[in-house]
């Protein structure tokens, strides 16, 4: 029992200080974004939400002692019922959850909600980690990478189903996983070219696009293929992936206007033209845009911001904080919270490298992805190079939910870190 007592010794203090600091960064920033010159209240007050995000902590500091303190052993023997429960969780979450902006993603227990969704990553992460440490398990193998992104993939359909397009899509961070564990380059040069090809559909008409394909198929052929590689099976390759790449793209307007939904389809189309919707779809991204550069350098001050004091910009303290932020604190506060980031992430890598247990280090590069999905495109969004979804900023996002979810996320890592670093 001392081993699991003293926890201390083996703890990774640098990561909990960052951690620490972090919601220092986002405590201060909600206040921000919720204060009200005419009428303003103590940071603890339960009225806004910066006093519940105080709330939020503290029920996070007391997960965080219930995770160091039970033993790291039932993460990894567990991972398979905890993915179950949870799988079962989202489903009864579609029946019996509140509709909340048109997502029935959340469950309600008396004045607070909780949302399923969120934690469902975690526990994807472990089943991943689960399956991929199993002996005999090989992703570079077909059968084994189908399997594994079975694990990944089941409760974003599910989340889907909620109408939470945007906790769903943070999965496909998990893509980094399988390619550290072995998965073929060439699937992840897949999906990033179907995100390009994406992109320059909702820019230029389908068939010029079609006829870039071809033209670069032919480049492609002439110029990079050497003379005996121009054989019968490589010549059969670069026609299927023209017919695969032209049909995707071809099916791109399609999907736009008839799968998604009216408000998402506005959000896509305003990333490549914000003109079509200034004053409706495109307001969010306008203001935000409009609040950080209006920092400058060293921004306006602290509870100085205007974009911030007269609410232009909805939703401030939760998906678009990163705003406050840049108003307030300029790019030097900017600079200083995406260093805390770059510092917290490859410290996880790093960590992670470290791990003799492969269920650890597969469940640390779980942690990065997710973490890097999140900050990537949670501060995309407000500076207008990624579509609006609604995710969080990981521990700077008010929200109970998302940070109670990400502290068990990340916590889990360290006990498993711990138990690595003990010195017996």
């Amino acid at each position: 029992m001392a081993k699991e007592i003293d926890i201390k010794q083996g703890i990774d203090w640098t990561t909990i200080w960052i951690y620490v600091a972090l919601l220092l960064v986002g405590l201060m920033n909600i206040y921000a974004a919720v204060y009200n010159v005419d009428n303003p209240k103590p940071i603890f007050s339960l009225e806004h939400n910066a006093g519940r995000q105080i709330l939020f902590m503290s029920v996070s500091f007391m997960l965080i002692l219930i995770i160091l303190f039970v033993d790291f052993k039932v993460y990894d023997t567990f991972a398979y019922i905890f993915y179950g429960i949870w799988i079962v969780v989202l489903i009864g979450t579609i029946f019996l959850g509140s509709d909340i902006k048109g997502s029935k993603s959340w469950i309600k227990f008396g004045a607070f909600s909780l949302q399923p969704a969120e934690f469902a990553k975690t526990f994807t992460v472990m089943a991943l980690a689960k399956y991929l440490s199993t002996m005999g398990v090989n992703v570079s193998k077909m059968k084994y990478a189908v399997r594994a992104a079975l694990f990944i993939f089941v409760p974003p359909i599910i989340i889907i189903l909620q109408k939470e397009t945007g906790s769903a899509l943070t999965f496909a961070a998990l893509i980094i996983v399988l390619y550290r564990e072995g998965l073929p380059g060439v699937y992840p040069a897949l999906i990033i070219s179907f995100i390009v090809l994406l992109i320059l559909a909702l820019i230029f008409p389908n068939w010029v696009v079609v006829l870039g394909l071809a033209l670069f198929g032919v480049l492609f052929w002439y110029l990079f293929l050497k003379r005996y590689e121009r054989n019968k099976q490589n010549l059969q390759r670069v026609i299927g992936l023209f017919i695969l790449f032209s049909g995707f793209v071809l099916t791109v307007d399609f999907i736009i206007n008839n799968v998604l939904a009216p408000h998402q389809q506005k959000r896509i189309k305003v990333l490549v033209n914000p003109d079509i919707d200034p004053l409706g779809a495109a307001w969010n991204v306008t203001q935000s845009k409009l609040a950080i550069g209006s920092g400058g350098a060293i921004g306006k001050g602290y509870l100085k911001g205007t974009q911030t004091k007269f609410d232009f910009v909805p939703e401030q303290s939760t998906d678009f904080i990163f705003c406050t932020v840049g108003e307030e604190w300029g790019f030097f506060g900017s600079f200083v919270l995406l260093g805390l980031y770059f510092i917290l992430l490859t410290r996880l890598l790093s960590l992670a490298e470290k791990q003799k247990s492969k269920f650890a280090r597969v469940y640390g590069y779980g942690v990065a992805s997710i973490l890097f999905f999140h900050i990537l495109v949670n501060i995309g969004m407000t500076v207008g190079l990624m579509p609006v979804i609604g995710i969080p900023l990981p521990f700077v996002s008010s929200g109970g939910s998302s940070l109670m979810s990400f502290t068990l996320l990340l916590f889990v890592f360290l006990k498993l870190d711990a138990h690595r670093s003990y010195k017996v």
